[in-house]
């Protein structure tokens, strides 16, 4: 069994191993890693030989760090690190590179749409009828999506959504309210395979599918971070939220969509979203000014650049073609979006 764990922000760790009579055998750990003594790979391959192989991740790690030399220097992985990649491969994970990854980059569409094609295009990736897919959203209108479990009240100001013609919807997965004005925001959906975060706990797969857009924000400058458990972040806010929704069927996939701040008109923001204080508290600053650092400022870059030069991180990194939204899956989503995500019902469902 082969599996491999690419740490956000750092190295990647491979494992090799078989299982015979229920426990590990064979184990063998590489990577891109650094680790001083040179023994200390030996100690932690022989610590993770015969463990049961039901053991989870924490628990592996325990042993490794029961395990190495006196002084040990784990730089770019850790032993948790290793636990992860031994569940992956215990789970038959897969990886970036084995997918065909299609790219749909569409223009202006209602924020209702939005929501309908993000449940329509994760059950085709379920159903296996399209690739994992990376689609960048363009905006027709303001809007504020609230998470599916928020409430609408608590959420969102009703007058002054209506006074600057902002529209209210919910999203299938969990979080945050996320107030988007077009040309302001950069927002994508990833739709993957459940195999892609196999070995994963909920949290580590979210900076797991984040780990591609902090390599493509250094290379423009941006020194960002996961910051548990879906925000990106600099030194001066956060740029980014991220939400999953993991829909079960004949096979399972991940909707793991974000919202990356360009511009930000944080008075119209304020104006319609209820921010509480014990909210801005949690986050570490007194003011929703403070909160989000727009992308804008911190690249000096306009808003089709910064896209065009995450896509082109994306597609360096993994490989991308040129798609689109189906017919069939358009008319689906169509039909959704009137249905489901436009209804007063399914918007105030959380009163």
């Amino acid at each position: 069994m082969h599996g491999e764990y690419k740490v956000p922000g750092g190295k990647l760790v491979v494992v090799d191993l078989d299982v015979r009579e229920g426990v590990l055998r064979d184990v063998r750990v590489a990577g891109d890693f650094f680790l001083e003594p040179d023994d200390a790979l030996l100690a932690i391959d022989r610590a993770l030989e015969g463990a049961p192989a039901d053991t989870e991740a924490p628990a592996l790690a325990a042993r490794i760090e029961a395990a190495l030399p006196p002084g040990t220097v784990m730089f770019g992985f850790s032993a948790e690190a290793v636990g992860v990649a031994v569940r992956r491969a215990l789970a038959h994970a897969t990886d970036w590179n084995d997918y065909d990854w299609q790219l749909v980059h569409e223009g202006p569409q209602p924020p209702e749409l939005h929501m309908a094609l993000d449940e329509v295009l994760t059950a085709e990736v379920a159903a296996g009828r399209r690739p994992p897919t990376l689609r960048v959203w363009e905006w027709d209108r303001p809007a504020v999506i609230i998470g599916s479990f928020q409430s609408l009240r608590n959420e969102v100001d009703p007058a002054g959504a209506e006074r600057h013609g902002v529209t209210v919807v919910r999203r299938v997965s969990g979080g945050g309210a996320m107030f988007v004005e077009p040309g302001n925001t950069i927002t994508y959906s990833l739709y993957v395979p459940e195999s892609l975060v196999s070995g994963l706990s909920f949290a580590d797969s979210y900076a797991y599918l984040d780990d591609w857009v902090l390599g493509a924000l250094g290379d423009m400058g941006i020194t960002a971070w996961y910051q548990p458990l879906n925000d990106i972040a600099t030194e001066s806010g956060k740029i980014a939220g991220a939400a999953q929704k993991r829909v079960v069927s004949d096979d399972h996939a991940v909707l793991h969509h974000v919202t990356m701040a360009y511009d930000i008109d944080a008075d119209k923001m304020l104006d319609v979203l209820r921010i509480g204080r014990e909210k801005l508290s949690d986050k570490g600053t007194g003011s929703a000014k403070k909160r989000v650092d727009p992308l804008r400022r911190q690249t000096g870059l306009p808003r089709v650049t910064v896209i065009e030069r995450l896509v082109a991180s994306f597609r360096e990194r993994y490989g991308l073609t040129d798609g689109k939204v189906t017919d069939e899956e358009l008319a689906r989503a169509q039909t959704l979006a009137v249905e489901k995500f436009g209804s007063p019902e399914w918007t105030a469902r959380v009163p």
